[in-house]
């Protein structure tokens, strides 16, 4: 009986779930924005030679440290997950430190790999100027799969807090470190490579400061009450041998990462093709590095929509993962529906207010409209994107978990043949339409193995005529604010350059939302039953519906075949 006490006592209900995954939701929704902001002040304090330096070394970073985790912190999560079902306690921490010896072998093998091999890197990317900042990245290999270790081992306790801390703390200190180097590196005689190596290092500050954070919570556990005594074992929890826990560590890991690693390949594309193709256009490599910075200014903001895609996708997609699993088909087709649509209006607002806005945008976040053109190909990556990234959740809800990651591949096969085709004729352009044609090849790969899996058809009077009303509305209030706003402001004398930026900004900005939200209300592409999926919203609903701002009914823009 006191086992079972100590059992129930575990935070495995169904609420504690919910509310973790929120927590550590909401973590990497403020990390993730905190990694994607930092690059405009980057850009501003450096300029675009540095930071399209940093911006062909970090997704390389990246994806060393997907292959230095090799998918642990999942597997990780998993099998302690197991333990902590039978009350194998000791079993848990067993796990952890076993993979916190092989993460730390693999990091320090990939660090003085990295270290050593920054020449060769930086010559396979033709570009030298990038041989400091790789070399500098790769200290943080000594810290970072250890974090990530230590976190998959809380996750499967379904304590989500330390993770969450861990994350903001990270991206803190790494932001904090790389704008400190980078203001100190600035004031002195010292070229870009070594100012964009300074940058880098935040990765490492950053990872310090992120294991500190988890050791901080580990050592706080390890004085909790163990819920095995030593020497004692529960139902199903017997020891297996350190060899066979290894290898099954490794195996599960290694199938996580094939999934993982294609979404950073994406960038990795760019980083061995844009800076060498661009170099046939320009003089030396510096100015080809400049121009892929400046290629690089619209890619925070395609990231950005992307955020509250993954946001509202994580929110739904637990729903439809149970629905499948209960067969309720005609649920699921609604949700799936939802969803869908969601994708489809939120990224094409996102790309055309950033198209109208591109100027404006350009001059008030990094000083300059240089490739003011390219930002507005780069954000019709949002709408493709946005489309992919709701597609693949819903497919891993229903059991499709490899379809996603096969259709990212194809994508990256597209990637690199539009680059070699386009950039050299386009330029800067050519890569960010290369950008938009594989994200939408594979968005649509995505719709149809899920229209075929769950029998949707579109209705194109609801899914496309509709919203395109929306988005005419959306380009006359948006447009005419950034023709007559500057006019307003120069007559008055009150603002000129970047200052009157930022206002035709933040105004275009908070008029798109108002037009957004009143035109979809309007013309009924927002409904009262998705509304009512939102948090904190449901108690507004009836008011809306008798000023006539909302309709009680969904059609749903699809229908099931």
């Amino acid at each position: 009986m006191r086992e079972q006490q100590d059992m129930g006592s575990l935070p495995t209900t169904e609420s504690h779930v919910v509310k973790g995954a929120m927590v550590l939701g909401l973590a990497a929704l403020l990390s993730k924005l905190i990694g994607t902001l930092q690059k405009i002040p980057l850009q501003n304090i450096a300029g675009d030679g540095v930071f399209g330096i940093y911006n062909a070394v970090y997704p390389f970073y990246i994806l060393i440290v997907f292959l230095a985790t090799a998918g642990f912190p999942v597997a990780i999560s998993k099998f302690v997950a197991e333990r902590m079902t039978y009350g194998d306690e000791a079993g848990a921490r067993r796990i952890l430190h076993v993979s916190m010896a092989l993460l730390g072998v693999a990091g320090v093998a990939g660090c003085i790999l990295l270290n050593q091999g920054a020449d060769q890197i930086a010559v396979w990317m033709d570009n030298v100027q990038t041989a400091e900042a790789i070399r500098c990245s790769s200290f943080a290999l000594l810290v970072v799969p250890v974090m990530s270790a230590v976190r998959g081992y809380f996750q499967g306790k379904s304590m989500m807090g330390p993770t969450a801390v861990s994350q903001v703390a990270e991206q803190l200190i790494r932001v904090a470190t790389m704008l400190f180097l980078l203001l100190f590196l600035t004031r002195g005689d010292v070229e870009e490579s070594v100012v964009a190596a300074g940058a880098t290092f935040g990765s490492t500050a950053g990872g310090m400061a992120g294991l500190l954070v988890m050791m901080y919570y580990y050592r706080k556990d390890r004085k909790r009450p163990s819920l095995q005594r030593e020497g004692t074992w529960l139902h199903d929890a017997s020891p297996i041998s350190l060899r066979t826990l290894m290898w099954q560590l490794v195996r599960y890991a290694a199938l996580v990462c094939l999934g993982a690693i294609v979404v950073p390949m994406m960038s990795i594309v760019d980083t061995f093709t844009v800076p060498r193709l661009l170099k046939m256009s320009y003089a030396d490599e510096l100015q080809a590095m400049a121009a892929f910075g400046v290629y690089n200014r619209g890619l925070p903001l395609v990231q950005l929509v992307g955020m509250v895609a993954s946001s509202i996708s994580v929110s739904v997609i637990p729903a439809i993962a149970k629905d499948h699993l209960s067969s309720n088909l005609d649920k699921l087709r609604q949700r799936s529906t939802i969803l869908i649509r969601w994708s489809w209006i939120l990224g094409a607002a996102s790309t055309l207010g950033i198209v109208l806005l591109a100027e404006p945008i350009n001059v008030a976040l990094y000083r300059d409209s240089n490739g003011t053109d390219t930002m507005a190909w780069v954000a019709c990556m949002a709408v493709v994107s946005t489309i992919n990234i709701m597609t693949g959740a819903i497919l891993q809800g229903i059991g499709k978990v490899n379809a996603p990651a096969w259709h990212l591949l194809i994508a990256v096969g597209v990637k690199i043949a539009l680059n070699l085709w386009l950039v050299p004729v386009l330029g800067m352009n050519g890569a960010a339409i290369a950008g938009v044609a594989a994200y939408g090849i594979a968005a649509l790969l995505n719709g149809i193995v899920l229209f075929q899996t769950l029998g949707l058809r579109i209705s194109w009077g609801e899914l496309v005529v509709k919203s395109l009303l929306m988005m005419g509305m959306l380009s006359v209030t948006v447009g005419a604010t950034t023709t007559l706003l500057p006019e307003l402001l120069h007559g008055f004398g009150l603002a000129n350059g970047r200052v009157e930026a930022v206002i035709v900004t933040l105004v275009g900005i908070v008029i798109g939302v108002v037009t957004f939200i009143g035109s979809g209300m309007g013309f009924g592409v927002i409904t009262a039953q998705e509304l009512a999926m939102l948090p904190g919203v449901k108690k507004y609903i009836p008011r809306l519906e008798r000023l006539g701002l909302l309709k009680r009914s969904i059609n749903g823009g699809m229908k099931s075949g």
